[in-house]
């Protein structure tokens, strides 16, 4: 039986390609021991467990980023992180760790290199984190979503995508999917989506849109998270979601999507070949515009700055895209040749070359 760590977690971003790795992993191998390594703040602390794995958490710490007594703290504290890890790497007799990101990952990589338990990275991003950086200098088996991501050791894997997402048939899964969200099966179906927690910008430009939009033929699937500041207007043609746990069918009635770029919107929307209007969340280290590079190039989407996306915007550059349904037709193609479906079972087969010791797969 082998015992594998998974290490990651804080955001989705890290949480879900951990999941579609510990689900693969499961069920190819149903004696294998799986244990996640996270935070108890993190997300993980909630999905982990409920889909069915084992948690063991340590001290979420993110690195200083100035002079003062928290910084002095931090190498104790890590020192401790990271002996934990160890104990848990000796105690479980875990075979080989893979790591996702985020505050638990760095703890995990540096522990296993000091134990001689060989080791995985997988970094989402087309920028990579800190974390990920740390753990590319220290082993061979370094797997990216995004082939631009510049990092040691990177070989293109791709981003580990949820089973249902892997398997979506759009054609045969659209009656569907408009079924369960009350959609006309004939009119073509604008998805507006900011992740969970939603996008502000997106929300208000689109909430002041949706005549314009709806005038121009289209119906639109708005989920617009948790904590959005915008409420359904109950116009005939707007579906209005605050939260879905049923993206795979959001996805499949979908002709055009607005949204975000995050790694995993990213992929999640080229794997099925939807094409999309991207606007980048404009804080950070500008990742998201990198994440959407590709597909950009390749004619699959456009982009426009979160600043920018208003209701002229809307006016003068997504209704005439709207009427263009051939032009929406081709990127949808487009969007497709850049698309990996099988992210996860690349990855899987990475950690079984390290398991192994086996050179690394040769990017594709």
């Amino acid at each position: 039986m082998t015992t594998y760590l998974l290490a990651g977690g804080g955001t989705a971003g890290h949480v879900n390609p951990l999941l579609a790795v510990a689900d693969r992993i499961r069920q190819d191998e149903p004696d294998a021991l799986i244990l996640v390594l996270g935070t108890a703040e993190g997300l993980e602390s909630r999905l982990v467990p409920a889909r069915g794995y084992e948690l063991l958490t340590i001290e979420r710490l993110p690195f200083p980023r100035r002079p003062n007594t928290t910084l002095l703290r931090f190498p104790g504290r890590q020192r401790a992180a990271i002996e934990s890890v160890r104990a848990i790497l000796r105690d479980r007799a875990v075979d080989v760790v893979a790591g996702f990101g985020g505050y638990a990952s760095a703890p995990a990589y540096l522990a296993a290199r000091r134990e001689k338990v060989p080791f995985v990275v997988h970094e989402a991003n087309a920028r990579p984190g800190l974390a990920n950086r740390l753990g590319a200098a220290f082993t061979r088996y370094v797997g990216v979503a995004h082939r631009a991501t510049r990092i040691r050791h990177a070989q293109f894997v791709g981003m580990p995508l949820r089973r249902e997402i892997e398997q979506l048939d759009r054609p045969a899964a659209r009656v569907e999917a408009r079924r369960e969200f009350g959609l006309d099966p004939t009119a073509p179906v604008l998805l507006v989506t900011g992740g969970s927690t939603g996008a502000r910008r997106i929300n208000a430009t689109i909430s002041s849109s949706a005549p314009l939009i709806l005038g121009a033929g289209w119906q639109i699937l708005h989920i617009a998270g948790e904590k959005a500041e915008v409420r359904d207007p109950r116009l005939a043609g707007y579906t209005f979601l605050n939260y879905c746990d049923r993206m795979d069918l959001a996805i499949a009635a979908t002709d055009l999507a607005v949204s975000r770029s995050g790694s995993a919107t990213v992929s999640e929307l080229t794997a099925v070949g939807v094409p999309a209007v991207f606007v980048p969340y404009p804080v950070g280290n500008g990742e998201q515009r990198f994440n959407a590079a590709d597909v950009i190039a390749a004619g699959g989407a456009v982009i426009v700055d979160d600043a920018a996306f208003t209701p002229d915007w809307v006016a003068s550059s997504l209704i005439p895209l709207l009427q263009d349904r051939a032009m929406i037709a081709e990127m949808a193609v487009r969007s497709a040749s850049v698309g990996v479906a099988d992210g996860a079972d690349r990855m899987v087969a990475l950690v079984h070359r390290a398991l192994r010791r086996q050179p690394p797969l040769p990017s594709a």
